[in-house]
């Protein structure tokens, strides 16, 4: 689930400043979010919420290849908009808060998909298991953010990751072992 988390700090490889040097962007976390989804024995389709991102893209508008995303997110940030679900997510069985109470996303690749468009691969690591995934990112917008004056950048993603591969498959396939991430993010230059 937290897959979406990483996507979050791409937002910064659509910077159009017209700097030529590499630019650090930073995650806002407060307009910044996962949503997870996943099918309830085929009847509905449940959602959590993943907040608190953190995380630095370093971007190189003359090489958008050595780009770089390093986000986390807190797994104990997740809310499944149902106490006792959001409080067994955090069991061992589930996620495991106590001993991996971050989820992280490093980039290894970024491909220019169309204009607006992107797909960046890169590590997630879920309950300290690692797996590349590929994030399908659209730029949302990019400029100066009118409150802070900064260069900003904002987008969407996706992705569909199998829980178990992250050691994590309680009630599969009743519950589906796919679940989609969607992630939406602000970047904001450090500078």
């Amino acid at each position: 689930m937290t897959k979406l988390i990483p996507a979050v700090l791409l937002s910064g490889l659509f910077s159009v400043s017209a700097l030529a040097a590499p630019v650090s962007y930073k995650i806002d976390p407060t307009h910044t979010n996962v949503i997870a989804s996943w099918s309830h024995f085929g009847f509905s389709n449940p959602t959590a919420a993943i907040n608190g991102a953190e995380g630095t893209i370093i971007y190189d508008k003359e090489s958008p290849e050595d780009s770089k995303v390093d986000v986390s997110v807190s797994i104990a940030s997740m809310d499944t908009f149902v106490a006792k679900l959001t409080e067994e997510f955090m069991e061992e069985s589930w996620f495991n808060e106590a001993k991996f109470p971050k989820a992280t996303f490093k980039s290894t690749d970024v491909e220019v998909t169309g204009d607006k468009t992107m797909e960046v691969t890169g590590d997630l690591t879920i309950k300290g298991v690692t797996k590349e995934v590929t994030l399908d990112v659209t730029l949302n917008g990019a400029g100066v953010h009118p409150m802070t004056q900064k260069q900003a950048v904002g987008f969407d993603a996706k992705t569909t990751i199998k829980r178990s591969d992250f050691g994590i498959d309680t009630y599969v396939p009743n519950v589906s072992d796919e679940v989609t991430l969607r992630i939406t993010a602000e970047a904001q230059a450090a500078k």
